[in-house]
């Protein structure tokens, strides 16, 4: 029985996969710029009051939150570029997906206390 050859990215689909990364970090870096500002006007727009802050506060989490996410799903795309074989590449996702739940039950318990905050500020006072 004759071994199996190991398996290995080309080094010009490796150059090629980091170029197309960079290229969407920079295509996500305009999309998210063009929707802060977007939602920046809508929002300078509305009329001030508890409800408007407590989302404004939501609003700038969620942003946050979607830069950070992105980042680090840029990251390990490049990590995955660089693998050296399928090992590599099974340990960097298992890394990533254990991270990422991680960062994603953190986010939601910050949402689900933003929301408590603005609902009591939009409560009407007696």
């Amino acid at each position: 029985m004759t071994p199996i050859p190991p398996f290995e990215i080309p080094e010009q689909l490796r150059e090629l996969t980091e170029r197309n990364i960079e290229q969407a970090r920079v295509a996500y870096g305009q999309l998210m710029g063009a929707m802060v500002k977007s939602t920046g006007m809508w929002m300078a727009a509305m009329p001030s009051n508890g409800l408007t802050a407590g989302f404004k506060s939501f609003q700038d989490r969620a942003v946050l939150f979607a830069k950070q996410n992105a980042e680090a799903g840029f990251a390990v795309a490049t990590e995955l570029t660089n693998a050296k074989n399928i090992q590599d590449l099974l340990a960097i996702q298992s890394r990533y997906a254990q991270a990422q739940m991680q960062a994603y039950a953190l986010q939601a318990q910050e949402f689900a206390r933003l929301m408590a905050q603005a609902s009591q500020g939009a409560q009407p006072r007696s």
